[in-house]
């Protein structure tokens, strides 16, 4: 069964492409085009794709709105929102993972990463681009936001659930996270899940986010 995706973008060529591009590939099916965010939405309660290509900058509804929309609609849990950017440094990104987005990519990835990126956030797991994790961490530290989650949220963790959060905070990878703390991968994705669920997060995108907001990792930490 083919992965359904809306792809969101106030760019008519631009959807035309990557319209193309998801098509082309035989697991892959574009189920709607969004012309702006409010559309997006719309199309995504109508079809129930598992991955919506979300551009940030829209007109009438941007596509952190959009975003945020979406994962906070009950009905829509199974829906993942891949982001769009068009610079690695772009400032809403941080906002972006706030309100839900399970990854990120720039627009100028190659065809191949492109869907790649679509077939893991289908499948559940987060996907930030290189070096974007990084850029995250440091926004956190620069930013420091009024709704922090409080460290009480952590209560419910083991110590050793608490070291996986701290590696996953760090861009580790379920496989880096088992040969770091010498165990199996099962294991590794086991501890991962826990977390989710214990935590209430859709994805390891907002793990990251609890980590430093609830101060578990601090700036510099390695």
């Amino acid at each position: 069964m083919s992965i359904r995706v809306v792809v969101a973008d106030d760019q008519t060529l631009v959807r035309a492409g990557f319209r193309l591009l998801v098509d082309s590939a035989p697991d892959l099916e574009v189920v709607g085009e969004a012309v702006d965010g409010a559309q997006a939405v719309e199309l995504a309660r109508q079809q129930r794709p598992k991955v919506v290509l979300m551009d940030i900058r829209m007109p009438r509804m941007d596509g952190l709105e959009a975003t945020r929309q979406i994962s906070g609609d009950q009905l829509l849990g199974g829906v993942r929102v891949l982001m769009l950017t068009t610079f690695d440094l772009d400032e809403y990104v941080y906002q972006a993972l706030r309100v839900g987005a399970s990854g990120f990519l720039l627009k100028d990835t190659p065809p191949a990463d492109l869907l790649a990126a679509i077939r893991v956030v289908a499948a559940g797991d987060a996907l930030l681009a290189p070096g974007i994790t990084r850029r995250l961490i440091a926004e956190f530290v620069r930013r420091p936001d009024p709704t922090q989650v409080a460290p009480a949220a952590l209560d419910a963790l083991t110590d050793r659930e608490r070291e996986v959060l701290g590696l996953v905070a760090h861009g580790l990878s379920n496989s880096e996270i088992a040969e770091r703390l010498v165990v199996s991968s099962a294991t590794s994705k086991t501890y991962v899940s826990r977390l989710l669920a214990k935590l209430g997060a859709r994805d390891r995108a907002q793990l990251v986010a609890i980590a430093y907001e609830t101060g578990l990792v601090t700036p510099g930490a390695g």
